[in-house]
């Protein structure tokens, strides 16, 4: 591995078409109790990193997650893949109970959740995915190349086997959604955020040192860049990648930029010299920032 990489490094926009891949996400979630600050039911839409529609059984009401949602939609946002809200909130209700009963379950805390969406790419090719999970687990998952349903765990047999009934047919429904109405609503909701979604903002970056016997522990922490993927690794001399590095989790900030922090145990002594080097698409070459002992840890 070269050093910390975060995706695939975003390519820049063609006019008309897209830069790199993007993503619609749908994350359904309903647990068996309510909890302080968690609702009963919830839905979010995703679009790539953004937080784009947000519902709460505990209000009732459907708002925006970022300024550039269009307002219009909001109204009719949850009819737009597969019934509405209310519908989902009595189904995963039942769904709550069955698992339950499923697993032998008479009370305590469980969580069910539905994951689904689709990812368009630069060559209009897309990826299709949906799934079931159930107190952090995998539930069941639905093929997408041959579109029926497949179980986890022996628990979501039944509800496989109906499903992929001719009865039923879920998975054809399935695959208009996802195939059809999803990639739509990518592209449509693409369009409202697209100067936002395609922004590029260049990292900081900052090198601290931190002095423990005679070891000394180095992070280079680099923060304020937009989109998220980026690479950075330490180089030895000028010219030897440094593998074992530790790293924290990439982590949004409140204006909508990432940061992280990729840290190295060197020994001083040995006169060697040490250097972060950070690619991002915003930057038009690799940024190298040398470290100097003269900077303390901060």
């Amino acid at each position: 591995m070269r050093g910390v990489s975060f995706l695939l490094l975003c390519a820049w926009a063609v006019a008309g078409e897209y830069a790199g891949s993007h993503q619609l996400h749908y994350s359904f979630t309903g647990v068996s109790n309510p909890v302080p600050g968690l609702p009963v039911f919830s839905i979010v839409q995703y679009l790539d990193d953004q937080m784009t529609t947000i519902y709460s059984s505990n209000t009732g009401a459907t708002r925006p997650g970022v300024p550039w949602m269009d307002n219009g939609d909001l109204e009719n946002w949850a009819h737009t893949l597969y019934e509405d809200k209310d519908w989902w909130k009595m189904v995963f209700k039942h769904n709550i109970k069955t698992a339950m009963s499923r697993f032998n379950q008479t009370g305590g805390f469980h969580i069910f959740q539905l994951m689904y969406g689709c990812e368009l790419r630069h060559d209009n090719s897309s990826r299709l995915y949906y799934r079931y999970g159930y107190d952090g687990r995998d539930f069941l998952t639905l093929d997408t190349e041959r579109w029926v349903f497949e179980p986890s765990v022996y628990e979501a047999q039944i509800s496989t086997q109906r499903w992929n009934s001719a009865e039923d047919g879920a998975g054809q429904r399935w695959k208009y959604i996802l195939e059809m109405r999803c990639v739509e609503l990518l592209k449509k909701y693409f369009g409202y955020g697209r100067r936002a979604l395609e922004r590029r903002v260049s990292p900081q970056v900052k090198i601290s040192s931190q002095e423990l016997g005679d070891v000394t522990n180095l992070h280079c922490r680099v923060y304020g860049f937009y989109p998220q993927e980026v690479d950075v690794k330490w180089v030895k001399n000028g010219k030897d990648v440094v593998h074992l590095v530790e790293s924290t989790p990439i982590l949004p900030n409140n204006d909508g930029t990432y940061q992280f922090i990729v840290s190295i145990k060197v020994t001083p002594k040995d006169g060697s010299t040490y250097s972060c080097h950070i690619d991002h698409c915003s930057l038009v070459e690799e940024l190298i920032v040398p470290w100097g002992e003269h900077e303390p840890y901060k």
